[in-house]
Order: C-alpha cells, then sequence, then structure tokens
C-alpha cells in the first residue's frame, strides 16, 4: 500500500477545518473597533503565558527529535521564533498598560490555554506526523487571525505599528516552515505514523484555537 502524502494531507486538514476557523467573533469587533479594552488585555495576558509554554514545548520536541533533521531544525528555530514573539508581545501589553508585573499576576483561563496545554502534550508525546500537521494547519488560521489584528488595532486603537508588531511577527509563515514540516510530517508517514492520528492532532488543535478565541471575548 502507498503511503499517504503528506501534501495531500495538509490541504484535506485546511479543507476540513476551514469552515469553522471562517468565523472569529473576537477578531471580527477588533475590526470594527467595538472590542472592549478588557478583552485586548486579556489577549496579552493569555499570550504571556502561553507563548513561554510554546517555547518550552518546541525546545523539548527538538531535543526528542535531535538526532533527525529537518525535525531537530524546525522545532529548535520555533523554540526561537517564541523567544522573539515574547520580546515583542512586552510591546503590545505596556500599550494597554500592562507592565511585567501585571503580566505576571494576570489569572488565565482555563480554556483559553487548552492550545497551550495540547502542544505540550505532544511536545511529550506526539508522533512527527501528529506534532507536523497539526501545526501546518493551525499556523495558516492562527496567522489570518494575527494579520487581520495587525491592520485593526492601529486603525481603531491608535497602537503603533510597533505596539502591534507581535501580531505582525505570526502573520507569515515563519521561513522555511511550511517546507520543514512538510518533510517532518512525510518522514513520519513513510515510517508507518498514522495519519488518522495525526488528522485528530489537527482538528482538536484547532479546537483548542478556537476555545482561546472564544473564552479571550469574554475577559
Amino acid at each position: 500500500m502507498d503511503r499517504p502524502r503528506a501534501q495531500d494531507l495538509y490541504e484535506q486538514a485546511v479543507t476540513e477545518l476551514a469552515p469553522a476557523a471562517a468565523r472569529n467573533r473576537l477578531v471580527e469587533l477588533v475590526e470594527s473597533g467595538d472590542a472592549p479594552l478588557a478583552a485586548l488585555r486579556g489577549i496579552a495576558g493569555e499570550e504571556y503565558r502561553i507563548v513561554r509554554s510554546d517555547r518550552r514545548s518546541f525546545a523539548l520536541m527538538a531535543a526528542r527529535f535531535g538526532d533527525r533533521e529537518p525535525a531537530a531544525g524546525l522545532f529548535l528555530g520555533l523554540a526561537g521564533g517564541e523567544a522573539r514573539a515574547l520580546e515583542l508581545l512586552t510591546g503590545y501589553a505596556a500599550a494597554l498598560g500592562l507592565d511585567a508585573a501585571a503580566l505576571a499576576a494576570y489569572e488565565p483561563r482555563p480554556a483559553a490555554q487548552s492550545y497551550a496545554h495540547h502542544l505540550a502534550w505532544l511536545g511529550q508525546f506526539g508522533t512527527r506526523s501528529e506534532i507536523a500537521l497539526a501545526l501546518l494547519a493551525n499556523f495558516g488560521f492562527w496567522g489570518g487571525y494575527c494579520a487581520r489584528l495587525a491592520a485593526a488595532l492601529p486603525r481603531h486603537y491608535g497602537l503603533t505599528e510597533a505596539e502591534a508588531a507581535f501580531f505582525a511577527y505570526f502573520a507569515e509563515l515563519p521561513p522555511g516552515f511550511e517546507q520543514g514540516a512538510l518533510a517532518v510530517l512525510q518522514e513520519g508517514l513513510d515510517a508507518g505514523e498514522d495519519p488518522g492520528a495525526a488528522r485528530l492532532a489537527a482538528r482538536t488543535m484547532q479546537a483548542y484555537e478556537g476555545a482561546f478565541w472564544d473564552s479571550a471575548h469574554l475577559s
């Protein structure tokens, strides 16, 4: 039996998830200028924990697959990207009146943190194909939301481009990410990893992405 093609699995996952991902109530409110400042501050508080958790998760993935390329390089690069994102996040938070102490004291909503917890689980226990497909499918949707926020925040809330740079940073896929993640996905599939489990990981990741935005909307 022929092994599944990574590109096919990726395209199928995006097609399956796109209808639900098309609607994001909080992003729509920001685009209309109707989102309360509390919700914008909530994004900062939640992301402060998520980004720090994701950096550790990617570092763990790099350690798990440290003897394999392109997986090791891919995950090390993503860990470094989270470090840069954390720097940019402080500028966004400061524009909303949140300093380092306020970010550290922020009490997160459990539903908003479910994405980071799922990524941490994948980092510890996930296969290469589960991790790669979940990231491939999710990053495009997440990046689309961030692009819209990067445009809307200066227009409706007076943020400078520098203060909205956290979202602009994630609006584009990291250089080489898609090619590297597809290679990792194909390597896992060629080794006999279950494509059904990879599809489930992608669906779960996107469901938790939605939970983040729904929870932040309630802030």
